[in-house]
C-alpha cells in the first residue's frame, strides 16, 4: 500500500486541532488541504492544491451535493415564508406537553424519515426547531438527537440510500454473491451494534436516565439562566426568526410543510435520487401556494435564491471538506492506518478494532462512503482468513461509517444538521463530540462481547 507514513496524519490532525481553538471549520479545513499538498509537492504545493481544487469542483458528485445542498435551502426558505414550517410547529406544540416530549417526538420523527441523512437532517431539524425551542432545549442538544438518528437509522432500515449503498459493497468485496447484496445487508443488520447503541442512547439522556455531561451540560446551563437557546454564534438568527414570525400576516397551514416534505420523501423513495426529489419538491411549493395567494410571483424566485445564498457557507464547508480528502488519499492515510493495525488483529479483537479504526478514519477524512469501500475489500479477506464471523465483521465496517458521519463535524452530514439547527460546526464539535464518547465506548464493548462469542 502506497502512503507517507506517519505524514499523513498531519493534515487531519491539524484540522482538528485548528478548529478546536479558533472554533472556525471552513479556515481550518482549508490549511488542512493546503498542509496537505505541502508535504506532498514541497514548494510547488500552491499548483497541486489548485488542480485538486479543480478536480473536486468538475467532479459530478460535488456538483450533485452543491445543487442537493443549495435547494434545500430554498425548499426550506419556501416551507418558512408560506408559514408551512410555522404551522407544523404550531401542530406539534399541541401535541407535545413538555421538554421530554418534545425531545422524544424529535427521536421518533428521525426514525420515521429514515429514506436519507440528508433529508433527515434537515427535514428534522426545520420541522422542530421552533418546539424544542418553546421549552428550552439548546440548539446544540436538539443537534445531537437528530444526527445521532440520522445515518445510524439509515444503516439499519434496509431501504435507505445506505442500506442501497453499503449492499452494493458487499457484493464487490465478495461477501455477498451478486444479486444477493440486499439480502446478505438485511442479513448483516443485527450486527451493527453501534447503530442500535447511539439510536438508543439518545432517549436514555433525553429521560435522563444517563445524565448530561461536559460542554453540553454548560449549555444546558445557558438555557436555564437566561433562557438563550442558540449558541452566541448564531444569536443574530434567533432576532431574525422572531422578526419573521411577527410579520407573518396569514393563518400558517401545516399542510404547506407537510405536502411538500411527503412528495419529497416519495419521490426520493422512487427514484433514489434526492436532486430529482428536491426539485420535485420546490415545483410541488408553487403549485400548493399559488391558489393561496401566500406570495407574490416574484418573491417565489426571490425566495428560492435566498435560501439558496444562505446555504453558500454549508457548500464552502463540505467542498473543502472535499479537498481535504484528495489530500488525504493522495497520502495515504487510510492504507497507513489499516497496515499499522492489521498485523495486530486476532480473531476476537478483530471487530471491535476495524470498528474503530474505520470510525477513527471516517472521522478524520470525512469520507464515510469512501473509507467503506476501501475497507470491505480488506476486512472480508482477512476475516475470512482469520475465521471471524463475516457478518459481525461487515457490521463492524458499516457502524464505523455510521460514527464518522455523525462525529466528523465538517462532515456533510454534520454540516446539514447545523444548517437546520442554525448552530456552527464549531458549537457542534465543541458541545456533541464528547457526548458521543458514550456510544462510541458501548459499541467498541458490544464488538468485543460479540467477538468473543461469535
Amino acid at each position: 500500500m502506497d502512503h507517507y507514513g506517519a505524514l499523513s496524519l498531519i493534515p487531519a490532525a491539524v484540522v482538528i486541532i485548528t478548529a478546536l481553538f479558533t472554533r472556525r471549520t471552513l479556515e481550518p479545513l482549508l490549511l488542512g488541504s493546503v498542509i496537505g499538498f505541502i508535504i506532498l509537492e514541497g514548494t510547488n504545493f500552491f499548483y497541486a492544491w489548485l488542480d485538486a481544487v479543480y478536480v473536486v469542483m468538475m467532479d459530478g458528485v460535488t456538483v450533485w451535493v452543491i445543487l442537493v445542498c443549495g435547494l434545500f435551502g430554498s425548499l426550506v426558505a419556501l416551507l418558512e415564508k408560506s408559514g408551512g414550517a410555522l404551522g407544523f410547529s404550531d401542530i406539534a406544540s399541541r401535541l407535545v406537553k413538555n421538554r421530554k416530549s418534545a425531545l422524544i417526538g424529535t427521536w421518533i420523527l428521525g426514525i420515521i424519515v429514515f429514506i436519507d441523512d440528508y433529508l433527515n437532517a434537515l427535514a428534522v431539524g426545520t420541522a422542530m426547531r421552533k418546539v424544542t425551542d418553546k421549552y428550552g432545549v439548546p440548539r446544540e442538544f436538539l443537534a445531537y438527537v437528530i444526527n445521532s438518528t440520522g445515518a445510524t437509522v439509515c444503516v439499519l432500515i434496509p431501504f435507505s440510500t445506505w442500506s442501497a449503498f453499503m449492499a452494493g459493497q458487499l457484493e464487490a468485496s465478495g461477501a455477498a454473491e451478486a444479486g444477493m447484496g440486499t439480502a446478505t445487508y438485511i442479513s448483516t443488520i443485527p450486527f451493527i451494534l453501534y447503530g442500535w447503541v447511539a439510536v438508543l442512547v439518545v432517549p436514555l439522556l433525553i429521560l435522563k436516565v444517563i445524565p448530561i455531561w461536559g460542554p453540553m451540560k454548560k449549555v444546558e446551563q445557558r438555557v436555564l439562566e437566561t433562557g438563550q437557546t442558540f449558541p452566541d454564534s448564531t444569536l443574530q438568527i434567533a432576532e431574525e426568526e422572531t422578526q419573521i414570525v411577527k410579520t407573518f400576516d396569514k393563518k400558517p397551514r401545516a399542510m404547506n410543510f407537510i405536502i411538500p416534505m411527503l412528495i419529497l420523501g416519495g419521490v426520493v423513495m422512487v427514484t433514489s435520487d434526492m436532486l430529482i426529489g428536491v426539485i420535485i419538491a420546490i415545483v410541488s411549493c408553487v403549485v400548493l401556494y399559488a391558489p393561496q395567494r401566500l406570495m407574490k410571483p416574484a418573491e417565489y424566485g426571490d425566495t428560492a435564491i435566498s435560501g439558496f445564498m444562505d446555504m453558500v457557507l454549508v457548500l464552502a464547508i463540505v467542498c473543502a471538506a472535499f479537498f481535504l480528502q484528495q489530500a488525504n488519499d493522495a497520502l495515504g492515510l487510510t492504507p497507513y492506518v489499516i497496515e499499522k493495525v492489521e498485523p495486530i488483529l486476532s480473531p476476537v479483537m478483530m471487530p471491535a478494532i476495524s470498528f474503530l479504526v474505520i470510525g477513527f478514519l471516517a472521522f478524520a477524512t470525512g469520507s464515510f462512503w469512501g473509507v467503506a469501500a476501501i475497507a470491505f475489500p480488506i476486512i472480508v479477506p482477512l476475516s475470512i482468513s482469520m475465521d471471524v464471523n463475516l457478518l459481525l465483521a461487515c457490521g463492524a465496517v458499516i457502524s464505523g461509517a455510521a460514527f464518522g458521519s455523525h462525529s466528523c463535524f465538517y462532515s456533510d452530514a454534520v454540516t446539514l444538521t447545523c444548517a437546520s439547527t442554525q448552530i456552527r460546526n464549531s458549537d457542534y464539535a465543541r458541545a456533541v463530540l464528547p457526548i458521543l464518547a458514550l456510544p462510541l465506548a458501548l459499541g467498541f464493548i458490544a464488538f468485543v462481547i460479540a467477538g468473543i462469542i461469535a
